[in-house]
């Protein structure tokens, strides 16, 4: 791909980042008013849970995807959103799926453009820390990032771009990514369990 193409793919990819702040600032002040937050009903009703019982779970699967790739919306959320809509094993299995697709292209992307992405999507502090970690220690960054993505309580998003930067193999992010992701996943489907009682 040409030089000039790659700078519109990425500022497309700015654009978008920009858009999608301002949808998702403007969603939580609807979904507040509606309720969304507090009755469960209302965010079943709100997805089509009941009217549209296939599409609702490739919906949710697109929005677990498309928060890894433009980390607005916490993941936290998003990953307790989906056990209580869909039951902890459905819920577990939606967001393994999303997050499982969501990292692969986040990787990707960061290795395709670098780490100028890194810029529209976290803060200086957060890359500084990380960016800097990983010059220091490439070589144990494979151990860090394991225990990173099996703890949760890590920024998962921004480590997983940082490991698109690094010179981890993409089958190597892949096995640690399938095999460690679902512990993490597990322990927000515990805490929803909390919530359906």
């Amino acid at each position: 791909m040409k030089k000039t193409t790659k700078i519109q793919t990425y500022h497309v990819l700015q654009i978008i980042s920009y858009l999608g702040i301002i949808a998702t600032l403007s969603l939580t002040v609807y979904l507040w008013q509606i309720g969304a937050f507090t009755n469960l009903k209302v965010l079943q009703k709100l997805v089509g849970l009941d009217a549209h019982p296939l599409l609702a779970p490739l919906i949710f699967i697109a929005l677990q995807i498309c928060q890894i790739i433009i980390p607005i919306i916490p993941g936290a959320l998003t990953l307790t959103a989906g056990v209580l809509l869909f039951g902890p094993w459905w819920g577990f299995l939606y967001n393994y799926l999303g997050i499982i697709i969501g990292s692969t292209l986040a990787f990707l992307l960061a290795r395709y453009f670098g780490g100028q992405l890194l810029i529209h999507l976290f803060s200086l502090k957060q890359r500084t820390k990380y960016l800097t970690w990983l010059d220091q220690n490439e070589r144990r960054f494979a151990k860090f990032f394991i225990v990173a993505i099996l703890l949760p309580g890590f920024p998962d998003d921004l480590l997983t771009m940082i490991a698109g930067l690094s010179k981890m193999s993409l089958r190597t992010f892949c096995i640690i990514i399938l095999i460690a992701k679902p512990l993490s996943i597990a322990s927000y489907s515990g805490l929803a369990k909390l919530f359906i009682g």
